[in-house]
């Protein structure tokens, strides 16, 4: 199809992480004909494949903000739709914990901004009731806000479920297509891309750390990205044991801190760290800020060095000069940014989605008159949770490929064969878990290779490694 054949859509998402899925979901459902542009070879192929996936109530977020709001909003959302997806839920709760007198006075003032933020259950747990709840946990431990209904959830599978039900409903997607240039008619953009012109009358930037530069296509952008490292540490699946809840540090004014939480995939996770840097596109691990980051988890779990790591990740996150989310309609101009989405971006997905359609609608009423579909459709997601059946028990008739993460060939083949198909080794560890055990494919990474042969980025049958 020549560009002057290709229609006009609705809106166009540049951007296909976890939130340009989630907005693909939203205007989808609302009757907008849709299309997503994605530069990588899947989505999840930036910031967002690389998280603590923890689904949060919002507790600790800055009172009065848009964060805050479409965290609440997005978690209240998602609850709603998991199950009809299909999608696992772990409720672990969640401990602020205090090793020192000076973090000890603090958490008075985290119990008061979570009362502040509408979540009343959190309360303060005493050291003997903290000892007897985590025993694990080192001596230091002075004591804890509690804060129940904190979930751990599936951070790949969920924001799949929202692009593929988006699909089913008639959006349109396109990987390997990087937006470089746009040009606004007064009522319509045409953006250029490496695969060519595509024209929309709204266009919606979620580019995560190539915000700010996206955001040039139609105004100089009023924020800096300025991308911060997170890097991680996963513990084989015995040491998932070690902790019942998910342990959090006292924030500081720059990070979260390092968080202890078991993983949806039944392993043990701590990190991330917190380091600035100019390059937006790689996060690398470091051997010495991993050595540190063991030494601050084994000042928490005495017992940590008894388990292995089985591997290693870092992410960016696209932090800006300023604390909220930067979520703007430029009036007059169709476009509407959606940037500065850190950490907390898994649990607001669904939130910034609808707080944007709502934006949307109000800000351009002629170019956001659609029609919802008549019936909806529900894809139900492959388990990929350690805690639930999965196919090798419930018997899919196939042998199993990946004996780390217990994959097997049908799991392989599903996932090829989708009605979003995975085209990278990257998007096929995400959606089934091959190669991503203790092992990292050291044993299966042959039959992986023979099994999507001229199905997915071709260095796998090389030795090579796609993100």
């Amino acid at each position: 199809m020549s560009d002057l054949d290709r229609p006009i859509f609705d809106i166009i998402v540049i951007g296909g992480g976890v939130v340009g899925c989630a907005l693909m979901r939203r205007f989808a459902l609302n009757g907008a004909r849709a299309l997503l542009l994605e530069k990588g070879a899947d989505i999840l192929s930036g910031v967002s494949k690389a998280n603590s996936a923890i689904l949060h109530t919002g507790f600790d977020a800055p009172p009065g903000s848009v964060e805050g709001a479409c965290m609440q909003a997005g978690y209240k959302e998602y609850l709603e739709i998991y199950q009809r997806f299909g999608l696992p839920l772990l409720e672990t709760g969640a401990l602020v914990v205090a090793w020192n007198e000076e973090q000890l006075a603090q958490l008075d003032g985290i119990i008061a901004k979570a009362h502040e933020n509408g979540v009343d259950n959190v309360s303060r747990m005493p050291r003997a009731a903290l000892r007897a709840a985590e025993p694990q946990l080192a001596d230091r431990a002075l004591g804890a806000v509690l804060v129940p209904h904190e979930f751990v959830i599936d951070p790949w599978s969920s924001p799949l479920a929202y692009l593929r039900q988006a699909v089913a409903l008639g959006a349109e997607y396109r990987f390997n297509t990087e937006v470089k240039s746009g040009e606004f008619s007064g009522k319509s953009w045409r953006l250029g891309t490496s695969n060519g012109d595509y024209s929309a009358r709204i266009v919606i930037n979620c580019t995560g750390t190539q915000g700010d530069i996206v955001q040039r296509i139609c105004t100089p952008p009023a924020f800096e990205i300025r991308p911060r490292k997170g890097q991680f540490l996963v513990y084989d699946k015995s040491a998932a044991s070690l902790i019942k809840a998910i342990i959090l540090p006292v924030p500081t004014p720059t990070t979260k801190g390092v968080v202890l939480t078991k993983t949806i995939f039944g392993n043990l996770l701590l990190g991330p760290t917190a380091e600035e840097q100019e390059d937006r596109d790689h996060a690398q691990v470091d051997a010495n800020m991993l050595q540190g980051l063991i030494d601050v988890g084994t000042t928490m779990l005495p017992a940590l060095p008894q388990h292995a790591v089985t591997a290693t990740y870092a992410g960016l996150r696209p932090a800006t000069e300023f604390k909220d989310y930067q979520i703007k309609a430029e009036a007059g101009k169709n476009w509407i940014g959606v940037n500065g989405i850190r950490s907390t971006g898994l649990t607001a997905a669904l939130g910034i989605a609808t707080y944007v359609a709502q934006l949307c609608a109000e800000t351009f009423p002629e170019a956001a008159k659609y029609s919802p579909p008549a019936t909806l459709i529900w894809p139900v997601m492959p388990m990929l949770a350690e805690h639930e059946p999965r196919a090798y028990q419930k018997g899919d008739d196939t042998e199993i490929i990946c004996h780390c993460e217990r994959v097997t060939r049908g799991d392989i083949e599903r996932a090829l064969g989708a009605d979003i198909p995975a085209k990278s080794l990257g998007g096929l560890r995400r959606r089934t878990r091959v190669m991503m055990g203790r092992c990292n494919g050291f044993y299966c990474a042959a039959k992986v290779a023979k099994l999507t042969e001229g199905q997915i980025y071709p260095r796998l049958a090389k030795g090579g490694k796609d993100a």
